[in-house]
């Protein structure tokens, strides 16, 4: 099994964002992203899902956050679907149910290879810290799409939106984290077409 990382940069008028990921860290991460609420959530997605994470962006913050938290996420989606390569031995699929306090959250994640996003999810504050609340679905939209995956994310309950926020990322990260695993008894891909 070779090295599974990635290093993906984009650069527009808009925002200059580098992601640098190795699947298979130990959750060391990196994060600059002008933001600080998403640069807690992101370092929280490393720490969970044992990814090595490096984000560097520089994004237009005197508009909004709107492209820095939707460009980044497609950077990081690119760089999940580069570091997994052919998907040969992985278990594909992904769960987690992840309490923090008071929330719940559901992520169900398939390395599919065919991108669809669901979230149910409401938030009562317009922002937490610096982010805006709206790029949650905004984020988790632009990974599905750019890494080709299909994501679920569910508050089930509920009331701090720091908390919900940061329990998607963290069960996010432990989903991907399980889908990403190699297991030894798959010995191609875990499909009956023969390719995702």
């Amino acid at each position: 099994m070779g090295s599974r990382t990635a290093t993906v940069a984009r650069n527009t008028k808009e925002t200059k964002i580098t992601v640098s990921l190795n699947i298979d860290g130990t959750g060391k991460s990196k994060i600059d992203t002008g933001i600080g609420f998403f640069d807690h959530m992101l370092e929280g997605f490393a720490k969970h899902g044992l990814f090595d994470l490096e984000v560097n962006v520089e994004g237009d913050l005197n508009v909004d956050g709107h492209h820095t938290v939707e460009d980044t996420g497609i950077v990081l989606g690119q760089a999940i679907m580069q570091a997994i390569g052919n998907k040969k031995g992985i278990k594909r699929y992904g769960n987690m149910i992840l309490p923090m306090d008071e929330s719940l959250v559901l992520s169900a994640i398939d390395l599919c290879g065919r991108p669809y996003f669901v979230m149910d999810a409401e938030f009562s504050s317009p922002m937490v810290g610096d982010f805006d609340t709206q790029l949650v679905r905004e984020f988790f939209y632009a990974v599905s799409y750019s890494a080709m995956m299909n994501i679920h994310l569910r508050v089930i309950t509920g009331i701090n939106d720091h908390h919900k926020i940061e329990a998607m990322f963290k069960a996010f990260a432990k989903s991907l984290d399980e889908a990403t695993t190699i297991d030894p008894r798959i010995t191609d891909v875990l499909s009956t077409k023969g390719a995702l």
